[in-house]
C-alpha cells in the first residue's frame, strides 16, 4: 500500500494570496500546500481522495492517468472545485471513453450534479467529463476491485457532515471536527492515521493541534501524519519539531508504504 499525499492545504492554499507571513514567503517547497488530496494504490487499485482546485496540477505532478475511482470526503469547493478535470482522465485512451468512477454520500452527489449539471444532461455537449455516481453510505463498507473501503462518519461542522475512510491499516481523516464513539471504534487497530490540524489555535471547524493530538492519542496509531494544514501552522522546519514522537506534518509529495 502507497499513499502520496497530493496536497496538504486548506481552503485558501499556501501560500495565501496577498500573505507576507513567514511561512507564505517560505522558499522550503514544505511549505507550500495544494488544497488537500491523496492518492492511494493499494491491492490493485488507484484511488484518489477528493478532487480540489487544484486537482490538474496535482496528477499532472505525480505523473498520474489513470485512476480506479475518486473518493469525497465532503461537497465543499476546495475537495469538489476540480472534477471538470476528469475529462483528461476520460480521454486519455481515445476514442475509447473511460467514464471515471465517482465515491460519495448521496449528499455530496446532490452538489456534484447541480454544480456540473453539464455532465449529467441527457442531451451533453461533445467533451464534457464522463462520470458515474455511486452512492455510498456512512454506515456500510463497499469495494472497489478487490479493496474493501471502511467509511467514517463525522461533523465538520452541526451544519455538515464529513467521510473519512478506512483502507484496511490506514485510515484518512479530513476536515473533522467531531465524532462519535462508534465510529472511533471503527478505527481501532489503525497502524497509519492521517487527520486534520488546521492551526494551534482553535477552530469552529476544523480540528486544531491539540485536539488532533487527544484523537491520535485515543486511536493510537503506529505513525500519524497531520493535514489539511493552513498558514498559521507555522514553519514545517520549526513546528515539525514539536510534535509527540510518531507524529509528522505531511507535506505536498510525500509518499508513505505500509504493507497491507
Amino acid at each position: 500500500m502507497k499513499l502520496t499525499f497530493l496536497g496538504t492545504g486548506t481552503s485558501q492554499g499556501v501560500p495565501v494570496i496577498g500573505c507576507q507571513c513567514d511561512v507564505c514567503r517560505s522558499t522550503d517547497p514544505r511549505d507550500k500546500r495544494l488544497r488537500t488530496s491523496a492518492m492511494l494504490e493499494w491491492r490493485g487499485v488507484r484511488l484518489v481522495i477528493d478532487a480540489g482546485p487544484d486537482f490538474r496540477y496535482q496528477l499532472l505532478r505525480a505523473g498520474v492517468s489513470r485512476v480506479d475511482g475518486i473518493l469525497l470526503t465532503h461537497e465543499h469547493k476546495d475537495h469538489v472545485g476540480g472534477l471538470d478535470d476528469v475529462r483528461a482522465l476520460n480521454f486519455v485512451d481515445y476514442p475509447t471513453v473511460r467514464p471515471v468512477d465517482l465515491y460519495a454520500t448521496a449528499r455530496t452527489l446532490r452538489t456534484v450534479k447541480k454544480d456540473f449539471d453539464y455532465a449529467f444532461v441527457t442531451d451533453k455537449y461533445r467533451g464534457v467529463p464522463e462520470i458515474r455516481l455511486h452512492t455510498i453510505s456512512q454506515s456500510a463498507p463497499f469495494r472497489i476491485g478487490q479493496a474493501e473501503i471502511l467509511p467514517i462518519a463525522g461533523q465538520h461542522s452541526p451544519r455538515f457532515e464529513v467521510t473519512g475512510f478506512r483502507f484496511g491499516r490506514l485510515a484518512y481523516l479530513t476536515d473533522f471536527k467531531q465524532i462519535e464513539e462508534q465510529e472511533l471504534r471503527k478505527l481501532a487497530g489503525v497502524e497509519v492515521l492521517v487527520i486534520n490540524a488546521l492551526r494551534f489555535a482553535p477552530h469552529d471547524s476544523h480540528l486544531n493541534v491539540e485536539e488532533a493530538l487527544s484523537w491520535i492519542r485515543k486511536i493510537n496509531p503506529k505513525r500519524a501524519y497531520l493535514t489539511h494544514m493552513s498558514h498559521e501552522m507555522g514553519l514545517y522546519d520549526v513546528t515539525s519539531h514539536e510534535l509527540p514522537e510518531g507524529v509528522e506534518l505531511a507535506y505536498d509529495t510525500l509518499e508513505i508504504e505500509l504493507n497491507d
